[in-house]
């Protein structure tokens, strides 16, 4: 078949290359003049960093992390043993947050404790799952957790009042903790959270970039940069993109974006795609010059307030000894926004390493790089009405006819591995359509 593919992201490249593979005439639409989507890094000055966030390389899934060990090159990637962090006020706190309560003060442990048991006896006493996240987050973790941690860190990321938010999106997010481990860890005794994150693996040279600059190897000359979808229409059998036509349109920009050129799409969807709005992430590489490395974290939250305006401050030089020069280090900080309400310039910079200073992360003397990257699609607000407005647009994209996938195009609340599984998925229902020619509605594992 000859395929137009909607955007080069990790999704869409990953569906290039195995329909390559298959030998389709695949074509790749990308806006952006580098591929890669929220998986690009840059080079600024001696420093590398990633554009979306500290990105790392592991998938519960071992034939996906396989896979993408295989695109970056088993001899570019450094293994790291996940050292993750809570900056509670002036203290270290293992992470998650319910795995390193023994680190709290007495006060805290106590109320953390206390509220645990009390949430779980209350389900045990058929308390009814809430459907909003505010609701939830005491449902689930308690009032202690909820009032040290939990609702603090999620009002400063994700920008909303929680009660705004429906609670269904944290289902698989968010790893049931043992009762036995929350009493452990009150107590002193080590537990372990998020194990599957345990190791994690980075490119050694090229930043995150290097997996999908590695999807794209050999197929470079299907990739067509600097080149936004301007229309999408059905004709005949088949589509017309940008005026050429194709037997078959796999869709990976977002909804929003596709509902303004998709002339056929149902009135009724294209209002409901034009609800689906984002949260952008502004991502700052902050390089400074140090003596000694920095302590031998992966990354850390910063869950309150008065700690400044990132919720998450990644050490990247820590993931590969190429990512800063010799003699420096370098740190992401990410700040979630909504709309158009954040504008990093000079003045916001100097703020944010001003908090970096207080919080004991860095001398601001020594800061030499500061360099913010905006991203428009970076988080899938999870507001009470999404649910079943995205319900509502995947049923119907998936009877359509177009194969709309990824982060943004089905809009998943996916990590780079998910998404690369789910291209796999999709690969497969592909396979099937070219072999029988029998369009059948597309489906995907929950």
């Amino acid at each position: 078949m000859k395929i137009a593919i909607l955007g080069a992201g990790v999704t869409g490249l990953t569906l290039a290359r195995l329909l390559h593979q298959d030998q389709h005439q695949v074509t790749v639409l990308e806006r952006a003049k580098t591929a890669g989507g929220l998986c690009r890094s840059s080079q600024v000055g001696d420093f590398t960093c990633d554009e979306a966030g500290g990105h790392i390389l592991f998938s519960k899934k071992q034939k996906i992390l396989d896979w993408m060990k295989d695109r970056v090159g088993r001899e570019n990637l450094v293994e790291t043993e996940r050292q993750t962090r809570i900056l509670w006020h002036d203290r270290y706190v293992p992470y998650p947050f319910e795995n390193g309560i023994g680190a709290l003060t007495p006060q805290a442990r106590f109320d953390c404790l206390k509220g645990y048991l009390e949430a779980v006896e209350r389900r045990k006493q058929g308390a009814p799952c809430p459907r909003n996240f505010r609701d939830w987050i005491d449902w689930k973790m308690g009032a202690g957790l909820a009032k040290h941690f939990m609702i603090p860190y999620n009002e400063k990321i994700w920008e909303c009042p929680l009660e705004e938010m429906d609670a269904s999106w944290v289902a698989g997010r968010v790893p049931d903790a043992p009762v036995d481990d929350i009493i452990k860890a009150a107590v002193g005794l080590k537990t372990e959270g998020y194990t599957h994150q345990a190791l994690f693996w980075f490119p050694k040279t090229g930043g995150f970039q290097a997996l999908t600059d590695g999807i794209s190897g050999g197929i470079e000359d299907r990739i067509q940069l600097q080149t936004p979808v301007q229309s999408l229409r059905h004709k005949g059998e088949g589509y017309q993109v940008n005026g050429e036509d194709f037997d078959f349109v796999i869709n990976t920009i977002p909804l929003k974006e596709l509902a303004e050129v998709y002339e056929d799409m149902d009135e009724d969807i294209r209002r409901e795609c034009k609800e689906l709005h984002p949260l952008s992430v502004c991502t700052v590489l902050v390089g400074y010059k140090t003596d000694s490395p920095p302590d031998p974290l992966s990354w850390i939250y910063l869950p309150f307030q008065d700690q400044g305006p990132a919720n998450r401050i990644t050490f990247f030089s820590n993931y590969s000894p190429n990512n800063a020069p010799p003699g420096h280090a370098s740190y992401m900080a990410e700040v979630t926004y909504r709309g158009n309400s954040l504008k990093p310039d000079q003045a916001w910079l100097d703020a944010l390493v001003t908090s970096l200073e207080d919080c004991k992360l860095l001398r601001k003397s020594d800061v030499v790089q500061v360099q913010p990257f905006l991203n428009r699609y970076a988080y899938i607000d999870q507001n009470l009405a999404f649910p079943q407005r995205i319900a509502r647009i995947r049923q119907w994209f998936d009877q359509s006819g177009i194969l709309t996938v990824g982060r943004f195009g089905r809009y998943e609340y996916h990590n780079s591995d998910q998404c690369i599984a789910r291209a796999f998925e999709a690969h497969t229902q592909i396979r099937e359509l070219a072999q029988t020619g029998t369009p059948k509605p597309f489906h995907f594992s929950s």
